[in-house]
């Protein structure tokens, strides 16, 4: 890979993104956790293993080499250099607890932000050898196909993704409330574990809708991005722009968005 500055992200620079990432994604199938002591917590629920770290620095090695001005917004906090225009936002491995329990979903997920913009995501779920990506401009794929987000067009006939907070259980009581009309109304809900396949998942199509709180930018930014491309509609819980920082996130096909929001802004808001 050469190095040099991009004015415009295309697909030549996303293949070359899909690479690392999934040079990435290799190291983690071939990694075995022999024992529990290559794992760390960081809240009580939230773990995190060498093997998240040692993926991490690859990314910020190699994407450091693709794209020398941009900087890094990592989970595991390997660098903390911030770039004047692009900034990469990158879960080194989405689903931690899965991949210690050797459970499907996780992932690898990378995110390219322009100023305040996103132009790229790729989000390559390592068991299924699925890599679902994005660029500006471009329509979302996986694994080279064209993918659109579900045609449902009602919250009853919804399948709907979720997750659990790791630490933030204050409104725990809230999401419970949501979950139970949610359980009573639509064809159901299910929790993956990673929040970046979940996204992906509703890009495909597979869900109808995501949503959860408690979430950082690198759990969200790829998948989003791509949740967009594909025809869908993302907005925190008041229905703003508020996702991805502001750790509340509601992606869907846009038919049933506005449904789930209603269900959703009754208990949060």
């Amino acid at each position: 890979m050469n190095p040099k500055t991009f004015n415009l992200i295309d697909k030549s620079f996303c293949d070359q993104v899909i690479a690392i990432t999934k040079e990435t994604g290799n190291f983690i199938k071939n990694s075995k956790l022999t024992s529990e002591q290559g794992i760390e917590t960081k809240t009580f629920n939230n773990l995190v293993t060498y093997v998240d770290k040692t993926a991490e620095e690859q990314l910020v090695k190699k994407l450091g080499e693709l794209l020398p001005q941009a900087g890094f917004i990592a989970e595991e906090g390997t660098s903390s250099k911030k770039g004047k225009i692009y900034n990469w936002i990158i879960d080194p491995l989405d689903g931690t607890t899965n991949f210690i329990h050797q459970l499907p979903s996780f992932c690898v997920s990378v995110a390219l932000q322009k100023h305040d913009k996103m132009v790229l995501g790729v989000v390559y779920e390592i068991n299924r050898d699925e890599c679902f990506y994005a660029w500006e401009g471009s329509k979302a794929y996986l694994n080279s196909q064209e993918i659109k987000v579900s045609p449902t067009k009602t919250l009853q006939d919804s399948l709907i993704a979720t997750g659990f907070p790791y630490d933030d259980f204050d409104r725990l009581d809230n999401y419970i409330n949501v979950f139970k009309q949610l359980v009573q109304n639509t064809r159901g809900l299910r929790r993956m574990g990673a929040a970046a396949v979940d996204l992906a998942y509703v890009a495909c199509g597979r869900f109808d809708s995501f949503y959860e709180y408690g979430l950082n930018p690198w759990d969200v930014a790829a998948g989003a991005f791509i949740v967009q491309q594909a025809g869908g509609k993302v907005s925190d819980f008041k229905g703003g722009d508020n996702y991805l920082f502001g750790e509340e996130i509601i992606a869907s096909n846009g038919s049933t968005h506005d449904g789930l929001l209603e269900v959703i802004e009754k208990q949060f808001n």
